[in-house]
């Protein structure tokens, strides 16, 4: 997958490209379907195919006092297009004055001038441009000018029967809630933090848990307070099931301004301070709670440890 970062570069593109634009914050599997049909299309004209993205939730720019926490920063959105098999993404940097494009200026400048699209595949309830008053209309009206054409999908129900609709907001409210499998359900993939770990008090080596700590950032969404049936991946691909815990610490600390993720791996011995590593979820455990003292603690965290071995052999 080549990446575009600058509008004014074109890539010749002879036969033209299947295009499709979003902030497909996950790439859960609603966002993978309308790829997959932008794949069938291309393949059927003899397209390449390029996804239109953003460096950063654009609600943080019109509104950021409400704007959503991520599923996924840009690097690792990156990496989860690539899988998909697309030729390019264009990653747009939304600036204040992105904002301020008018939808059909957007759709001239980023369609026709740099991608040169032949179709554009998006979902339903597709908004854009100044305002958001662009939508699937809108591309209509530029492609007929244009000489492209718009296939505008359904939203992809849950497949469980549940009648549910698979977007980033359900993802968020299922972390939320903890339900890490619900959110496992609507990617399609374990839902993943990333991060580097730094030194913590060694609280959890004193007691006999040694725990590789990362912490949570402001902008990101992570599952709810608790402890969790996790797998651990090291930067060399090896992983370790672990026992993580999500929290403010309560039995040691009254006033945690926000939480940590500690990860116990089971049966690894050594340092992993300063290394980059991904948690994949797959289990929630039990709520977070405050405990009477180091042995009430202690007693919780062996079973804990047993639960998570558990869950990750069945």
């Amino acid at each position: 997958m080549e990446i575009i970062r600058d509008l004014a570069w074109s890539p010749t593109l002879e036969q033209g490209s299947v295009v499709t634009v979003g902030e497909y914050d996950g790439v859960h599997r609603g966002h993978r379907t309308i790829v997959s049909e932008m794949h069938r299309l291309a393949a059927e004209r003899g397209c390449a195919t390029a996804v239109v993205t953003f460096d950063r939730h654009p609600a943080t720019i019109v509104r950021p006092e409400s704007a959503p926490l991520l599923l996924c920063d840009l690097d690792h959105k990156l990496e989860l297009l690539a899988e998909t098999g697309v030729d390019y993404t264009l990653v747009v940097e939304f600036t204040p004055e992105q904002a301020e494009v008018p939808a059909e200026v957007f759709a001239r400048q980023v369609l026709v001038d740099c991608l040169q699209a032949r179709a554009v595949v998006v979902g339903a309830d597709f908004h854009f441009g100044k305002g958001r008053r662009g939508n699937v209309e809108t591309l209509g009206v530029v492609g007929e000018e244009f000489g492209y054409e718009v296939i505008g999908l359904p939203l992809v129900k849950h497949l469980t029967g549940e009648g549910e609709v698979i977007s980033s907001t359900s993802i968020r409210a299922a972390l939320s809630d903890g339900d890490v499998e619900k959110a496992h359900r609507l990617l399609g993939r374990p839902f993943e933090v990333r991060g580097v770990v730094t030194p913590g008090d060694r609280r959890g080596r004193t007691i006999g848990f040694p725990t590789a700590n990362i912490p949570t950032t402001t902008d990101l969404q992570v599952p709810a307070d608790g402890v969790y049936a996790a797998w651990y991946i090291r930067e060399d691909g090896k992983q370790y099931p672990a026992a993580v815990n999500i929290g403010k610490r309560p039995t040691f600390y009254d006033d945690a301004d926000r939480s940590l993720i500690e990860a116990h791996l089971i049966g690894f011995r050594g340092d992993l301070y300063g290394e980059s590593a991904k948690v994949r979820f797959v289990r929630r455990l039990r709520g977070e709670r405050k405990f009477e003292g180091l042995e009430a603690l202690k007693e919780q965290l062996v079973k804990d440890v047993a639960d998570a071995s558990k869950c990750l052999s069945d």
